[in-house]
């Protein structure tokens, strides 16, 4: 197993990053929502678009957290997450959303919702965000709506999610 390290991206990982993300997708949508939320100043924060590299330092796995709002109160979208072809199910992506969990956590985060696989989120403590009085400005099923408290003891809020323009929803 392929101990991953991990670190926020930087200026000269953009090239590495649209890589990432046209590898792993059919098409070049995420590379270019990724260029997108990156470029709006209201959804971009700095450290929580996470890279899991190899030990070489070769950027492999991918994980961004940008701004959403939940009726109006701050909340992160996790998405997209991109590991490249030859290293996915070696703990990269893993690797890479853990690491954007704990950065978010360190800048005192409280809520992040992710769209995605119910089988694979429910290992990083994702749980329906219908149980929360979450849901999404369109349908989705509740299985695939999820959300992650990050600090528990604070009042979470509910309702629709505002997802940044470059989500397009």
């Amino acid at each position: 197993m392929t101990a991953w390290l991990t670190r926020p991206e930087t200026p000269g990982d953009l090239p590495a990053v649209r890589a990432i993300n046209l590898a792993a997708f059919p098409t070049a949508a995420e590379a270019d929502l990724v260029d997108a939320l990156r470029a709006d100043p209201g959804a971009w924060i700095d450290g929580l678009s996470l890279l899991a590299a190899a030990p070489d330092g070769t950027p492999t796995g991918h994980a961004l957290l940008t701004r959403c709002h939940i009726d109006g109160a701050p909340a992160l979208a996790l998405a997209p997450c991109a590991v490249l072809p030859a290293a996915q199910r070696t703990g990269a992506g893993t690797a890479a959303i853990r690491a954007a969990l704990d950065a978010a956590r360190a800048l005192d985060e409280d809520l992040v919702v992710v769209l995605g696989h119910p089988a694979y989120y429910p290992r990083f403590g994702f749980t329906p965000a219908s149980r929360l009085g979450i849901r999404a400005p369109f349908p989705a099923p509740d299985e695939a709506l999820l959300a992650l408290p990050l600090t528990p003891s604070r009042p979470l809020p509910t309702g629709t999610i505002q997802y940044p323009a470059a989500f397009g929803v």
